[in-house]
């Protein structure tokens, strides 16, 4: 009798019996999921209204290019900032104020200009030096409201205090430079502003911070807009280079893997035999650091202190050693399983021969993605620059009670406000509105990010069941390729489309959500940083553990639901928990053989993400010679280079999914072919010679005679 404890082999589903009419991906079936379709559909319609709503009421400009304080863009053709397009802060001292990031504006008078000023000087300066030096007065009235020209009545809302900067992003900040460790501007550590009083540069510093947090988000902007063509180029290199190692994985992949296996092997050889070399040369200095210890130094923020040390050395050396003869180990024991797994790629590698339409399939994902990526960004830009200018009052200082109300600059003179708060102006603030859609401008970039993550998902989808769909085909030919079906990529794919696109964007939804979530819980743990509540960090930190491993563990679910659909073609619910229950009966060949298999194929999409990021790398650094001339200039070079590197890596991602859902799918095929045939005449075996060799499996000889004779 069996104990209490054990599980019964029905726990996981009964094993799959055998259906004499089953020959491979059933053609006659229905459509599934069809609430889930309809609603799929809705939401698409709703997302194209939103994009067109927010291209009517959008104007990327606004992001771009800084506005004055009468809300003129500048630099702009047909008006009179035409050749200004510097953007000058009246007092930067008042930008310190924390307010600037709610209230998105500096409360202080700002003008376009045609270049930054290029030396210090203060109102009261210019008052002092205009009666002995008249070309004084002629630089700093370009400074000055546009139209007014007698210094002599000089108002501090009409000219203020200037000082030596520089131009970010069209824009004057302090040019700060370091001397012997002292911050200075023009040479100064402190001046005096208008009022007399004495300031320190590090108040202008703090004021150009609070500015520069604002303006980063445009510089990046800004750096996209100058490099996307470089980018472009590099993610079709990207494309390029995938086409060509899948391909050469279709000649050699047994030589290639054994090829990584063998050279990780030697590269930790190496590492033992260089960590020697040091020991010993570290060691046979006669008065060196050779015998010094690490506890002898202590803690040293140099980290190349350590190096100096032998025993450094001797400790890389023993863990290398370590890590060789793990590896080594593994590979004696798991020798089978390795050769496993090299057997499968190569049987993936025999059908993506039969079916070289299929190396071509990522192309489609890579169109489908860089369009719901494209309208993504211009709907999340055009939605950040809806409405129309907004003013508000501005008082200095701040003690006005209307101050920061919004205002219309035509009608102002004539309000009490002038009167109530001498010297207070109606100045442009931001670009808003105070209509519903206004209001919800957040919420609906919330919508906007959601949808993208289920568009991108459902793509993904699509493509893992269209391949899943053509493999399968591949696989329960009996005859290869007699047996295989005319166009099995598109008839997959039509399957797909015409009967799944409920099922598929079931599964995409689920995974969308818990992205979402998990975005939510980055932005949380951000603004946590520096809060001082350990308990809502250790929360926020739990939480996002259990959606990683929530979101990864859906990912490997979906994948295999969408092979059950593809073969079987039941809805979702019903796909996941068969080739759960399947993956269960057979936990110990998961573990190894689609694991095996996944990190060979990692190992080449890192191969081809980390080629393609140095060559960009030594491109935007301006390291090759030959095009130096050709890179654009740039705030951020890292911004391009991140780019290039985690869409070169999505782009190898999407074209070895090839492989990696050809192999997946002949193992779930191979996992349902142990289970329901046996290699007698009536229920032999589909899966290759090699496979059946590895497992010593045989098919009946009468029915090899017959298969040749049909031949």
């Amino acid at each position: 009798m069996a104990r209490k404890t054990d599980i019964p082999p029905s726990y996981y589903g009964e094993p799959r019996k055998f259906d004499p009419g089953f020959r491979g991906p059933i053609h006659n079936r229905g459509c599934t999921d069809v609430v889930c379709c309809v609603v799929f559909v809705i939401f698409i319609l709703g997302y194209i209204a939103l994009g067109t709503v927010a291209w009517i009421h959008g104007d990327p400009r606004k992001v771009v290019y800084p506005t004055d304080s009468h809300g003129q863009f500048c630099g702009q053709q047909g008006t009179p900032n035409a050749n200004k397009a510097i953007l000058f802060y009246f007092n930067i001292l008042q930008c310190a104020n924390p307010a600037v990031l709610i209230n998105l504006q500096c409360p202080t008078t700002q003008l376009c200009v045609s270049k930054c000023p290029d030396r210090f000087a203060t109102y009261l300066d210019m008052q002092y030096n205009y009666r002995y030096n008249k070309s004084y007065w002629e630089y700093y009235r370009q400074f000055c409201k546009p139209g007014f020209d007698n210094p002599r009545k000089v108002l501090r809302l009409i000219c203020q205090n200037i000082c030596l900067c520089v131009s970010v992003l069209q824009r004057c900040f302090p040019d700060f430079i370091t001397r012997n460790g002292t911050l200075t501007v023009a040479n100064k550590t402190v001046f005096k502003d208008g009022l007399g009083k004495t300031r320190s540069v590090i108040d202008l510093r703090d004021a150009a911070n609070l500015l520069d947090a604002k303006e980063v988000g445009m510089k990046i902007f800004e750096d996209y807009a100058n490099s996307w063509y470089w980018i472009l180029i590099g993610l079709v290199i990207t494309m390029v280079v995938s086409l060509a190692f899948i391909l050469l994985l279709r000649f050699t992949a047994g030589v290639l893997l054994w090829l990584i296996i063998f050279g990780v092997i030697a590269v930790v050889g190496y590492g033992i035999w260089h960590c020697y070399w040091e020991f010993s040369t570290l060691r046979g200095k006669p008065h060196g650091d050779g015998d010094v210890t690490i506890s002898d130094i202590g803690f040293q923020t140099d980290f190349r202190v350590y190096l100096q040390l032998s025993q450094t050395w001797l400790i890389f050396m023993i863990c290398l050693s370590v890590i060789e003869a793990v590896i080594i180990i593994i590979l004696i024991f798991l020798r089978r399983r390795v050769r496993i797994a090299i057997a499968l790629l190569k049987e993936g590698s025999r059908a993506i021969g039969y079916i070289m339409s299929t190396l071509f399939y990522p192309i489609i994902t890579f169109v489908l993605l860089a369009i719901c990526i494209a309208y993504w960004a211009v709907t999340a830009v055009f939605l950040a620059s809806s409405g129309d200018a907004v003013y508000k009052v501005m008082s200095t200082p701040d003690k006005c009670v209307y101050a920061n109300l919004t205002c219309d600059p035509e009608t102002f003179s004539q309000t009490n406000v002038t009167k109530v708060c001498p010297g207070s102006q109606c100045t442009f603030a931001f670009y808003g509105g105070e209509s519903l859609y206004h209001r919800y401008i957040f919420v609906l970039q919330l919508c906007n990010l959601l949808v993208f993550l289920w568009l991108v998902n459902f793509t993904i989808a699509l493509g893992q069941c269209t391949l899943a769909g053509a493999f399968a085909s591949y696989y329960w030919a009996l005859r290869k390729p007699q047996d295989i079906p005319s166009c099995p990529l598109f008839s997959s794919f039509s399957r797909a489309v015409r009967y799944h696109t409920g099922s598929l964007a079931f599964g995409s939804l689920i995974l969308a959500v818990v992205q979402m979530f998990r975005i939510v819980l980055e932005y949380l743990d951000h603004k946590l940083k520096g809060a001082h509540n350990a308990f809502a960090r250790f929360l926020i930190c739990c939480l996002k553990c259990c959606f990683w491993c929530l979101e990864h563990f859906i990912k490997f679910m979906n994948r295999n639901a969408y092979i059950m659909i593809a073969i079987y073609g039941k809805n979702f619910c019903t796909s996941a928990k068969d080739a759960f229950f399947l993956l269960m009966r057979n936990v110990v060949r998961v573990a190894v053989l689609d694991k095996v298999t996944d990190f060979l194929l990692f190992l080449g999409k890192v191969l081809i993400s980390g080629s393609v990021g140095v060559l960009a790398f030594f491109f935007f650094t301006r390291k090759i010679p030959v095009i130096q001339e050709e890179v654009p200039s740039l705030n951020y070079y890292w911004v391009p280079l991140l780019t290039v590197i985690f869409g070169s890596y999505l782009i190898a991602h999407g074209f070895f999914n090839v492989y990696a859902m050809c192999v997946d799918t002949l193992f779930l095929c191979f996992l349902v072919d142990l289970e329901v045939n046996s290699g007698s005449a009536a229920r032999p075996f589909y899966m290759s010679s090699t496979l059946r060799q590895i497992l010593d499996k045989k098919n009946s000889k009468r029915r090899k005679d017959k298969r040749e004779r049909g031949r």
